[in-house]
């Protein structure tokens, strides 16, 4: 049994680890009367291209056209402007504000009309010509097993990004990162029977057209575009006879790290939203330590 301590009260306590009574304040506690240093004019050398906030944890809500078609996911915020070289600094609680305002509104919708609107919205409140805000947040949606039909859930990692200039517009930039399945073409090639396989991650950043139109979920398109040119889609639940299936669909697509990227590649081309894209492709590999890499980039 331990011995029993005789505590000293709680303020005595955070007196013997240093803390002091409060000085006399003279400074002014009411806003009008403090200086506001980040507004103040003068030449400050620099146009800063970007400075805000990043690493911003919060709710939002994500429509799918896959199942389920609403959720609810924490995304990770980017939020910047820029400022002229007479500007000392921005406001920097300005960004949190309007992601407040968005969330008393009724929560954050991702949706590329609320994207623009938040960030016209968030120049305002700054006083500037231009504002970013990027995200990036897990999205979750439904996979069948190819034979027993169980669903489970896979997720992706997507983002999406939109940036307003005053006299440039809108400029809207998405991503997707999500796991495949692939077969090396060369191990099949070379073995009397069975061929390595591994875990590859395509990733896709597009830049979508001015007209791009909300009926059209990039997020789902975009996971088309990796998952229909892999050797086999990953699946959450499998049975034996579905194993049987994705294991014989892998061996009669292989697929190189090359060609899935030049696969995509040609499903990204023929999307009318889609202005340019760059795909990656990131296989870890099953026979080696090392991870087989290929990307390419394109403009329309």
């Amino acid at each position: 049994m331990s011995k029993k301590i005789n505590l000293p009260p709680k303020k005595e306590r955070h007196r013997l680890f240093g803390s002091v009574e409060p000085g006399v304040k003279l400074k002014p506690t009411e806003k009008d009367k403090m200086p506001d240093l980040q507004n103040s004019k003068k030449d400050f050398l620099f146009t800063i291209d970007a400075v805000g906030i990043s690493n911003v944890k919060h709710p939002v809500i994500i429509e799918s056209s896959l199942n389920p078609a609403q959720q609810t996911t924490i995304a990770t915020f980017k939020m910047t402007s820029k400022i002229s070289h007479d500007a000392k600094g921005t406001n920097m609680s300005r960004f949190t504000e309007q992601l407040e305002k968005y969330r008393q509104d009724g929560g954050f919708v991702i949706s590329t009309q609320n994207l623009y609107d938040f960030t016209k919205e968030l120049a305002a409140r700054l006083k500037q010509k231009d504002a970013s805000i990027e995200l990036t947040f897990p999205w979750f949606y439904e996979r069948k097993g190819p034979s027993s039909e169980l669903v489970g859930l896979n997720h992706a990692e997507a983002s999406i990004s939109v940036t307003y200039d005053e006299e440039a517009g809108f400029r809207t930039t998405a991503s997707l990162t999500c796991a495949v399945t692939t077969l090396c073409p060369c191990s099949k090639e070379i073995s009397e029977y069975s061929a390595h396989n591994q875990r590859g991650f395509i990733t896709m950043e597009v830049e979508l057209s001015e007209d791009y139109q909300e009926q059209v979920d990039w997020k789902a398109a975009l996971l088309e575009a990796a998952e229909t040119n892999a050797s086999a889609m990953i699946h959450p639940v499998l049975k034996r006879p579905d194993e049987k299936m994705v294991t014989e669909t892998a061996y009669e697509n292989p697929r190189f790290v090359e060609d899935m990227v030049r696969l995509v590649a040609a499903d990204l081309y023929e999307l009318d939203f889609v202005q340019a894209f760059t795909v990656k492709c990131r296989n870890e590999e099953s026979i080696h330590l090392h991870d087989a890499i290929a990307s390419l980039s394109y403009r329309k």
